[in-house]
């Protein structure tokens, strides 16, 4: 259960009807948001006088559950909003990691060129064999504020554990929680801790309502800015890296009232797919994109089958252009 309690109750007070309904709770223009487990379906009536809304729920997908709130939220990334009633879908674009100041700066340009808002570059990089390349840790963040202050450019990076988390709320624009680290509890707490925006990329393994519950690790901390990313899904299919669960995405659209960003790079894992998937992608009327690009994917240092070249990348957003004014949307 979801409650409102009436403007201005003291904190002692609020603190007392949390602990009676065990619920933890958050504090906004002056309402207490108290979650419940689930099971609760009654108000008890010790605490009636002092609730003004409440939301029985029936599982634990609750804050961004749409019997909630039944309107996508809003979440600003520097200048830009996505999610509500904007048509607006946020294409993020760069590396799969920060290799060089030449290397970032470069694809800082393109971004820029293209009139697009938002670049990403990992810098801790969770790998599966400790022998590839890690990233450049503190020295790639810090090259991408620099490219933040040169070009204007909104940054979006990975936390790869929770030792690393306040470097990347300094140094970032929007935290991405990788699919490896979704069910990090660490990272996801200390998330909820801040304001700025949070991209949780669904676990190749994990099912929609542990997906959506992963984000109410933040949202029931007070931090509303969170963003879901579909990433592909571990299948049967060895022919493509994963599989892009378009058919999640409907279920998150009809059931969550977060924005949400699809990632075709990772879930095909091959450059000559993107294009045509981020055009589907768009068509299912989402919030964004994730698409790695690189100025030499081939000598890449990370996931270089999937990373599309500069020309390859032009090209695919002036499409996704032309569709997005087709479809009444604005690609930013």
């Amino acid at each position: 259960m979801i409650i409102h309690l009436k403007k201005n109750l003291n904190k002692q007070r609020i603190e007392e009807i949390a602990q009676l309904v065990k619920a933890i709770f958050y504090v906004k223009d002056d309402i207490a948001v108290l979650v419940t487990p689930a099971g609760l379906k009654e108000l008890p009536k010790e605490i009636q006088d002092d609730v003004d809304q409440f939301w029985p729920m029936k599982n634990d997908l609750q804050l961004a559950n749409k019997q909630y709130r039944s309107e996508r939220r809003t979440v600003k990334i520097g200048n830009t909003i996505i999610g509500g009633s904007t048509n607006n879908v946020v294409l993020i674009g760069g590396p799969c990691s920060v290799e060089s100041l030449e290397q970032i700066d470069s694809a800082s340009i393109l971004m820029k060129d293209l009139n697009l808002s938002t670049l990403r570059g990992g810098c801790y990089k969770p790998r599966t064999s400790p022998y590839s390349f890690q990233g450049l840790g503190l020295e790639g963040l810090k090259l991408l504020d620099k490219m933040r202050e040169k070009h204007g450019l909104n940054v979006i990076t990975e936390v790869r554990d929770a030792t690393q988390i306040e470097e990347v709320i300094q140094y970032s624009d929007v935290i991405q929680v990788g699919a490896k680290a979704m069910y990090d509890q660490g990272i996801l707490r200390a998330c909820a801790k801040t304001q700025k925006p949070v991209l949780i990329k669904r676990g190749f393994g994990s099912t929609l309502q542990e997906f959506a519950q992963a984000a109410e690790f933040v949202l029931s901390g007070g931090n509303e800015n969170v963003i879901l990313c579909e990433r592909g899904i571990r299948t049967f299919e060895t022919g493509t890296r994963f599989t892009l669960d378009l058919c999640g995405v409907a279920w998150l659209k009809e059931y969550t009232n977060l924005p949400i960003v699809l990632d075709p790079s990772h879930a095909m894992g091959y450059a000559y797919g993107i294009s045509d998937l981020s055009k589907a992608c768009l068509a299912m009327g989402i919030d964004g994109l994730l698409i790695e690009v690189h100025p030499d994917p081939k000598n890449a240092k990370s996931d270089a089958a999937q990373q599309l070249n500069y020309a390859e990348f032009t090209k695919l957003v002036g499409e996704l252009k032309a569709m997005a004014g087709v479809l009444n949307y604005n690609l930013v």
